[in-house]
Order: C-alpha cells, then sequence, then structure tokens
C-alpha cells in the first residue's frame, strides 16, 4: 500500500486512476493538483482526491507515488516542477499516448533521478474528458504498456507492474521507440483519419444532410473524432515521424483501392475486401487482453 499519491491532472486519467486505488486499498491519500483550481476543487468534492494542492510540486510533497497526467507536451514542464522533491522512493508514472517525447523530457529534466520514473500508458480511456467522467474500472481488464529505459529501478518497475496488475490490467513491457511506431499504427492514424473524415462530409454544402442519414457504422467509425481537441493535438504533433509514416502506408493502400475501382477490376477489389475482412474477423480486444 502507498501512503500517497501526489496526483498532477485530476481529469478523467488521473482521476480514474485515483479512484481505482482508492477502491483497491492501495493508497490511504490523495493530494491533487490541476492548472485549474476549480478542476482541482471538484476532484475533492467528487471524492476523487482528498486534499488540493496549489501547484504541482505540493502535489509531489510527500507522495510515494506520482502520476502525471497531464497533456504530454506539458509533461517536462512538470517535472521541472516537482523535481527538487523527488526521492529515490517515489515511483513516478505517467500516462502519456506517446512515449519517446516523454522519456526525452526525463532524461533532459530529471537527469541522476531518473531512475524513479516509470512511463506508463494504459489502453483507456472515453470520448468524454474531465474529473465528471472519471471511472474506477476505466482501466480494469485493459492493457497498460510500460517503456522502461536503461536507467530505470528496477525496484520502481516492478512496483508499477504490480500497481497496474492489482487494478486489473495486463502489463506489457516495450521501448519507446516500438511503443510510438506501434501506436502510430493502431491508435494515432486512426483519429487523424476520423477527424479528417469529419471535416471531409461536414465541409460540403450538403454535408448535414448527409451526416443525417448516417447510421451505426458511421458511429462507429468516427467515435473517436469526439476526442478532447487540444490533447490530441499534442499527441499527433509529439508522434508526428512515425505517424506521418504510417499515412503513407495507408495513403498507398487506399490509392491502390481507388485504382481498382477506377479500373473496374472487381476481382482485385473483392480479395482486398475479403483480405481486410478476414484480418478484422481474426482480430479482437478480447484476444489481446488473453
Amino acid at each position: 500500500m502507498f501512503e500517497q499519491l501526489g496526483l498532477i491532472g485530476c481529469g478523467l486519467m488521473g482521476g480514474s486512476f485515483a479512484l481505482a486505488l482508492k477502491r483497491a486499498g492501495l493508497v490511504k491519500r490523495v493530494v491533487g493538483y490541476s492548472k485549474s483550481p476549480s478542476t482541482t476543487e471538484r476532484a475533492r468534492q467528487l471524492g476523487v482526491i482528498d486534499v488540493e494542492a496549489p501547484s504541482a510540486l505540493l502535489a509531489a510533497s510527500g507522495a510515494d507515488i506520482v502520476l502525471l497526467a497531464v497533456p504530454v507536451a506539458s509533461t517536462e514542464t512538470t517535472f521541472k516542477a516537482i523535481k527538487h522533491l523527488i526521492t529515490p522512493q517515489m515511483l513516478i508514472m505517467d500516462v502519456g499516448s506517446t512515449k519517446r517525447d516523454v522519456v526525452d523530457s526525463a532524461r533532459r529534466s530529471l537527469r541522476e533521478q531518473i531512475g524513479c520514473f516509470v512511463p506508463a500508458h494504459p489502453i483507456a480511456g472515453k470520448e468524454l474528458s474531465g474529473v465528471e467522467n472519471a471511472d474506477p474500472d476505466l482501466y480494469h481488464g485493459r492493457q497498460v504498456v510500460l517503456t522502461p529505459i536503461e536507467r530505470t529501478s528496477r525496484i520502481q518497475l516492478q512496483k508499477a507492474i504490480d500497481v497496474w496488475a492489482a487494478l486489473g490490467c495486463r502489463v506489457l513491457k516495450m521501448t519507446p521507440e516500438s511503443h510510438d511506431a506501434a501506436f502510430a499504427a493502431v491508435s494515432h492514424l486512426p483519429h487523424l483519419i476520423a477527424f479528417a473524415m469529419m471535416n471531409a462530409i461536414s465541409g460540403q454544402p450538403m454535408g448535414r444532410d448527409f451526416l443525417s442519414l448516417a447510421g451505426p457504422g458511421f458511429r462507429d467509425f468516427t467515435r473517436i473524432a469526439a476526442a478532447e481537441p487540444s490533447m490530441w493535438r499534442d499527441v499527433l504533433m509529439s508522434n508526428r515521424e512515425e505517424l506521418l509514416a504510417q499515412s503513407k502506408i495507408f495513403q498507398r493502400n487506399l490509392q491502390a483501392l481507388e485504382l481498382m475501382i477506377s479500373n473496374g477490376n472487381e476481382e482485385a477489389l473483392l480479395e482486398q475486401i475479403e483480405s481486410a475482412s478476414e484480418t478484422r474477423a481474426n482480430w479482437s480486444m478480447a484476444k489481446q487482453q488473453k
């Protein structure tokens, strides 16, 4: 059990982590800080945190576990704000969707204290952000990817594994580089496509009429376009190299399908559709959790 969680960022992800830790009996006290004082106050009112801190530094003060649930673009600033109170016994984690930039920020900011930091990416979320939507079950049954580096403390890494496992997560380990390449393909590019799709339709003169006819398939396909805009701007920009590489691969595949349609090549088009259908039928999130 941890004595105190220092929660920096009391929104959906951070709030859900705090609630999950409390319910599991893994923490005695949660001290929280958010950039917006009203968010911190609301988190206390909802029982997500026990004490409001006026700064990130004071949220980390006296904590034996610290979670950074801030936009990836704010990671380095947050590290710099708390580094003076970091102790070797402290476990520090984040929940960012990109990892190479986060690790680079940690190297620059934490330096000799970087062993305390275990980069983490829980594969979970909702379209609705904010502490009001915090859910202690958000992480249960989900995968969490940890991306330790050569200087990560083995003791702190094991603590991180134990914490996420206690919350009902399946814990995986990857390098930061492998993580960003993989999630550019299966998360960041799909979001980019969903954003482009919604804008492509809404930007047409008859766009609203088209959208009024859309059914469940369109709803499911574009669900992620409702994600929090500033967070996803930061994610897409921070992983731009891997994202643009995956975008080029996607464009080549899309152009190949367009060419088959343009040339009336029904046989080749059917083969490609069958291939995609089979791959999708053989994949499921449930299988990934086993």
